[in-house]
């Protein structure tokens, strides 16, 4: 189908990319954050409070001072900007907070959480080695005593916070009576403290106080490595949801009632006002418009919207008002199947098992099977529970997972690093590894191959008075074509002549009086053209016949180098796309990619990724629009522009920072040296291990050299990931 233009000042490009109003999902009690930048004492917190607790419809509110933020328990059918005006009347300033924000919070608190159990385990480390160096020197009796009563001080609450997450996660599985690789970690720590405490209690010449905090710094060195790997993991299912607009306008009996869209039925009459998203699926009754597709089609250009053609929820309406009757609503929604369809292709996804994951399984049983031979076997042995103590805990201290905890992560932030100057954001922490595996790669081609602008490409083939008139009229729309003619002629040095009576038709075009005759910018019928099988807008002067503007959507700066780079490494390229047969066809062979489909829905899109890792296939999918998140979140690994909407960026796992396409072959290439990288930080691991170990077990190395032969392997293992920058 040809590409037509009509006009679209009704609708600004904040209409067109975002819901008309803040948009959540409605559960019974709805949840309303207001940030309050001017609160600074109880004082505004007790009369903020009061405000909104006094106000109809208001649960609950509380305010956090420290966050100058209120959380607002409330019905239904309240809204945000019912609340604001009551704390402006109540002399505070009131903005609302995007959850999107909220949860970028918590994932920061998350962070900073992290960062300060390490800041406080290398302090409390460092202070208890210096003491430790006393007793090296030779300290003894009353005084080593008191060195290590200190240092018992010192640890015991610094392990207790710093090493919290660890337990925590120890506990969680062990509650469910499996292991994990915090469970050896969390015996190693106590053990060590025990011990310890116990040859400090007798006066022993040996605590290793010292090897526990060492052993807390370096996993959660490990741990903050790895956080630094991960985004803020919103699900992109929950993102397709904000979409649903909460609130519809419902005719009855020609008067017009907002209505929560939950209590809309099928059959039910509902007005879309220009701006406005498709609270449901239905059938236009009455009205001309233009509709914005990019959300089941991803493609840029408006559809022209008349009586009888079907719209679906989360469509955006451009220009006229329209009348609608609903076919489907609630769940039954093409948004809410969408959605459906990401959850179920999320979910597939995180059943993948990383490097890290496979070797945990082995290693954890391992290590406490061979920590309880050595206790049993030395105190069959020597008859002496602290010697069998002693050793025990210096199996666990140099059998502790640091190496292997620090394996993955150290790699990760070291490639993360690399391909984040190369214009790349790595958002997942296996995208790398599962990255490497790719064999096939599938492209979408409106906004990811392509620029998603279009392009006029035969201005010289029209007269200067015919320019003239197209740019006058295409001045006064915002129709991404008439855009595109804009710039071209202006580019060109062309004025716009001087019309009257300029006006705008919905869903046909723009047209005005030249000289006293009917001028006219817009669809071929319209213009009284004969459509062809190219993206055009034609204009018609008087009797003239009409002159077509044709134009094209430019390649994306890369897309031919990415798309080569690939195909050299021997992988499959493969072109999917919502756009219409002959467009992809000439993209396809522009960029010599022999397999591509036309027309494709989400749906068709995820089930093609679906059937390609049927076939074994590991599926890099490149994709910007929401059209593509379901397709996106059933790859194997998933690549999405900055430029693409939220709901396609939260359910990729990297994404491109810039506008060229080129660095997506070179993250391939990166991928493929990490997961070499970290095989080989395992091997290192093990050898570690099989050296180290035997030392332990036939007593040879006490808790504290069990620490530094630990700590050696962690920095040997950060050395080798450092090689991949």
């Amino acid at each position: 189908m040809t590409a037509q233009l009509t006009s679209g000042t009704a609708a600004c490009p904040g209409c067109i990319a975002s819901p008309a109003e803040p948009a959540r999902p409605i559960p019974q009690d709805v949840q309303i954050a207001l940030s309050l930048p001017g609160i600074h004492c109880s004082a505004c917190i007790a009369t903020v409070e009061r405000e909104l607790n006094a106000h109809p419809g208001v649960e609950d509110a509380r305010v956090n001072l420290t966050l100058k933020r209120a959380m607002v328990k409330a019905a239904p059918d309240l809204r945000a900007a019912d609340l604001i005006p009551v704390l402006e009347n109540a002399g505070f300033e009131a903005h609302e907070l995007d959850p999107g924000a909220l949860s970028a919070t918590q994932a920061d608190k998350a962070g900073r959480d992290l960062l300060m159990r390490l800041a406080v385990a290398g302090f409390a480390s460092m202070n208890v080695m210096l003491l430790s160096v006393s007793v090296w020197s030779g300290a003894s009796d009353a005084t080593r005593d008191m060195f290590h009563w200190i240092s018992a001080a010192i640890a015991l609450p610094a392990i207790a916070f710093s090493a919290q997450p660890f337990f925590t996660n120890a506990w969680s599985a062990l509650r469910v009576k499996r292991l994990n690789m915090d469970v050896p970690i969390v015996l190693a720590i106590v053990l060590a403290l025990v011990t310890s405490l116990w040859e400090t209690a007798l006066s022993g010449e040996h605590a290793y106080f010292d090897a526990a905090l060492t052993l807390t710094f370096f996993l959660l060195a490990g741990r903050y490595l790895d956080y630094r790997t991960r985004a803020a993991a919103r699900s992109a299912a929950e993102e397709l949801t904000a979409l649903e607009v909460p609130r519809a306008i419902k005719l009855v009996d020609g008067a017009e009632e907002e209505v929560a869209v939950a209590t809309l039925a099928v059959g039910d009459l509902i007005l879309v006002r220009p701006g406005g998203r498709m609270p449901v699926d239905g059938a236009i009754v009455s009205g001309q418009s233009e509709l914005d597709r990019s959300l089941l089609t991803g493609e840029t250009l408006p559809v022209f919207a008349e009586a009888g053609l079907t719209v679906s929820a989360g469509e955006v309406n451009l220009t006229g008002p329209l009348t609608i009757r609903a076919t489907a609503v609630g769940e039954d929604t093409s948004l809410h199947r969408m959605a459906d369809l990401v959850a179920i292709a999320e979910s597939g996804r995180s059943r993948y098992t990383s490097l890290a994951d496979k070797a945990a399984k082995l290693y954890a049983p391992g290590v406490h099977i061979l920590s309880a031979l050595s206790f049993l076997g030395w105190y069959i042995y020597s008859g002496d529970i602290r010697t069998a103590l002693n050793i025990a805990a210096a199996v666990l201290i140099i059998t502790c997972p640091c190496a292997l905890g620090l394996a993955v992560p150290a790699v990760t932030t070291a490639a993360s690093g690399r391909l984040f100057r190369k214009g790349m954001l790595i958002k997942h922490a296996t995208a790398l590894e599962r990255l490497a595996e790719v064999d096939t790669v599938v492209f979408d081609k409106t906004g990811t191959l392509t620029s998603g602008t279009p392009e006029l490409t035969n201005l010289g083939d029209h007269s200067r008075t015919d320019l003239e008139i197209a740019l006058a009229l295409a001045e006064a729309s915002s129709h991404p074509l008439s855009v595109a003619l804009t710039k071209a002629a202006r580019d060109a040095g062309i004025k716009p002549a001087s019309l009257k009576d300029v006006t705008e038709v919905p869903g046909y075009g723009t047209e005005g009086s030249w000289r006293g005759q009917r001028v006219r910018l817009g669809r071929a019928a319209w213009t009284g053209a004969e459509e062809g099988n190219q993206t055009a807008a034609w204009l018609s002067v008087g009797g003239q016949a009409p002159a077509t503007f044709l134009f094209t959507d430019s390649l994306r700066p890369g897309a031919a180098e990415a798309v080569q780079a690939l195909r050299d490494a021997g992988k499959d390229v493969i072109l999917i796309s919502g756009d219409t047969q002959g467009a992809v066809q000439a993209l396809a062979a522009k960029l010599g990619i022999d397999n591509w489909v036309a027309q494709a829905l989400p749906q068709d899109k995820a089930a093609r990724v679906q059937e390609l890792s049927d076939q074994g296939r590991h599926v890099l999918m490149v994709g910007d629009g929401l059209n593509d998140t379901a397709a996106l979140a059933a790859a194997h690994v998933s690549i999405s522009p900055a430029s693409a909407l939220d709901a396609a960026r939260v359910a990729s796992d990297i994404v491109l920072l810039g506008n060229d396409l080129a660095p997506i072959a070179d993250a391939c290439d990166t991928a493929v040296k990490a997961t070499k990288r970290i095989r080989e930080n395992f091997r290192i691991a093990t050898v570690y291990n099989i050296i180290a170990v035997p030392l332990a077990v036939v007593g040879l190395a006490t808790p504290l050299i069990a620490a530094l032969a630990m700590s050696t392997s962690s920095i040997t293992v950060s050395l080798n990931a450092l090689r991949l920058r």
